[in-house]
């Protein structure tokens, strides 16, 4: 089994700590590789993704990291990407300034379709999220809810996301009070966008972050839809989403065991020369 981590934040975006000292704990945590993915810029102000001018900067520091550390780790430079209609750069831009090893896609904020407001669905307080719900979807789950799966769908048909991340993240503050993961209309949007990542042959993260912060107490996405994905022969792989390099093994371990008894037979990763599987022990 290959340890490694993907999705990994750091101060150049709401991360806590230095590149340099994930790559340090990585090595003493015997990692393989260690992939860094700050939040990308975005076209309005904000306080968790990387400042526009900042970005080469993080560029220049990835880089310099993957050759002082290639006789130990494995290092790349992504960007975990928002997708939000007129107001996030193309990920084409982003490939093109930064020359970068993959994208994670991922949907924080969700658009309402016709006035363009914006309900912010992560973040550590459920009262925010219920607001949210109420004055940009008047309180419609249902419409809030087909939103962010149009928009991950949309996502992935036009931005071509090699990972997409926190797939079901919807969910997180919801915890079954307006819809469960079991109504009919809620797997048929689920069922809509597995389908789309199975023909835009996008790998789909399990994301442990829920867990660890005690903000879920699930996996994004959970076993169902991870079984269904396997099903459909969708790759997945397993990563942290750490904002700090104590977090790059979060509930990692916990969540092989998990995926390994529900019937998970093997994880992807991520090479110089492309994606690969590893069976899991």
């Amino acid at each position: 089994m290959i340890l490694a981590n993907y999705h990994t934040h750091n101060y150049f975006c709401d991360g806590k700590e230095a590149p340099e000292v994930y790559v340090k704990k990585a090595i003493e945590l015997q990692f393989k590789a260690l992939g860094f993915s700050s939040h990308a810029p975005v076209l309005f102000d904000n306080e968790y993704s990387i400042p526009p001018e900042k970005l080469g900067d993080y560029c220049s520091e990835i880089e310099r990291l993957k050759e002082k550390y290639q006789d130990q780790i494995e290092i790349y430079l992504a960007l975990e990407a928002d997708y939000i209609p007129n107001k996030t750069h193309d990920f084409s831009y982003f490939r093109k300034e930064c020359k970068l090893d993959y994208i994670i896609g991922s949907i924080h904020l969700v658009a309402h379709p016709q006035s363009g407001e914006i309900w912010f669905i992560d973040g550590g307080k459920q009262e925010k999220w219920d607001r949210g719900l109420k004055e940009v979807f008047s309180g419609d789950i249902q419409a809030g809810v087909k939103a962010f799966y149009c928009q991950t769908n949309e996502m992935i048909e036009s931005q071509r996301p090699e990972i997409l991340g926190h797939f079901d993240k919807i969910k997180m503050h919801n915890k079954n009070r307006f819809f469960t993961q079991e109504d009919s209309w809620y797997q048929k949007l689920v069922q809509e966008s597995l389908q789309l990542i199975k023909e835009k042959d996008v790998v789909l993260e399990i994301n442990t972050r829920g867990i660890y912060t005690d903000r879920f107490d699930d996996l994004f996405p959970g076993i169902p839809i991870i079984l269904k994905a396997q099903e459909l022969g969708i790759p997945l792989m397993l990563n942290t989403d750490a904002h700090h390099p104590d977090e790059l093994l979060g509930y990692y371990p916990e969540a092989l065991k998990i995926i390994k008894s529900a019937g998970i037979r093997e994880l992807w990763h991520f090479s110089k020369k492309g994606w690969f599987s590893i069976p899991i022990n």
